[in-house]
């Protein structure tokens, strides 16, 4: 069966879904972020399947996410880079990864934590913050669409 298309969508959400929507995009994206570029080490880390790999790699390079350049370290390979576009997802994962922290595990569990690299604390989680500085709940926020 073939996937719906959403590129025509006039939902924003809908639209980034199309592009990011399954797991190994997003899982893709995190490790790129962790400094990960090439096709093997991406499939070490995740386990992935060579064939779903190279999809969801073309996908994202076709989507500006990330580009293919050559290796930085001269060899013949070619290494995945994330785009300003790519790395603008950084606030999405970071997103994902607080809402699991707070409630996909047990008091007796610990999930990873993103820090601040200089001072190795915690990010603060992440608020809606209206245009006018006030914190907003998701009673205070409603989706427009044209």
């Amino acid at each position: 069966m073939k996937r719906t298309r959403l590129e025509e969508s006039t939902c924003s959400i809908a639209r980034s879904l199309d592009i990011i929507g399954d797991w190994w995009s997003l899982l893709i994206v995190r490790d790129a972020l962790r400094g990960i570029k090439r096709f093997g080490e991406f499939q070490k880390s995740l386990g992935i399947a060579k064939n779903m790999l190279t999809s969801r790699l073309k996908l994202l390079v076709d989507e500006g996410i990330l580009i293919l350049q050559p290796a930085s370290d001269g060899s013949a390979w070619q290494e995945y880079v994330l785009t300003e576009k790519g790395q603008a997802l950084q606030m999405v994962l970071v997103a994902l990864s607080q809402w699991g922290n707070e409630y996909l595990f047990a008091d007796d569990e610990c999930g990873s934590v993103l820090v601040d690299v200089k001072n190795q604390q915690p990010l603060r989680k992440l608020s809606l913050i209206a245009g006018d500085g006030r914190e907003l709940s998701p009673q205070d926020v409603e989706l427009k669409t044209p």
